[in-house]
């Protein structure tokens, strides 16, 4: 092979990887920027019930959440004592739903936030990982 035809192979090889990383970096800006919720956007939410609670309770929830409007899922765990249901976000928000659920139902509960340490922890991209890094300095520049 002579030089030339290598020259033209080794610019090819790196053009694509060039457009490859710009492609990712596009992504990654367009996957991590906030977007507004639309009638498809559900959200999850944890109702933490301060008492104990049976099968036969458990039933009972799970009926007093589904009649709220917007609710999607509901689940319960009787031995954790913990609701997670999902609901859509422009059909109504979680306060109203727990509220309305406390007001209705008689059981002690709370709605369960996490704090803003336990938010960043749940991220799937690492701060330290390279996705991570750009992600960030595409926030920044953008």
């Amino acid at each position: 092979m002579n030089k030339r035809l290598v020259k033209r192979i080794a610019l090819a090889i790196a053009t694509v990887f060039l457009m490859l990383v710009i492609v990712l970096g596009i992504h990654i800006y367009v996957v991590t920027r906030p977007q507004p919720p639309d009638e498809h956007t559900i959200i999850m939410a944890r109702i933490d019930i301060k008492q104990d609670i049976h099968q036969s309770d458990v039933d009972k929830i799970t009926a007093c959440l589904y009649k709220q409007k917007g609710v999607n899922h509901v689940l319960v765990n009787p031995e954790s004592k913990i609701a997670v249901f999902t609901f859509f976000a422009l059909q109504n928000n979680g306060d109203n739903i727990v509220n309305n659920f406390k007001a209705t139902s008689g059981y002690k509960a709370e709605r369960n936030l996490p704090s803003k340490e336990e938010l960043k922890s749940g991220c799937p991209v690492s701060s330290n990982s390279v996705s991570g890094r750009l992600a960030a300095y595409l926030k920044h520049v953008f």
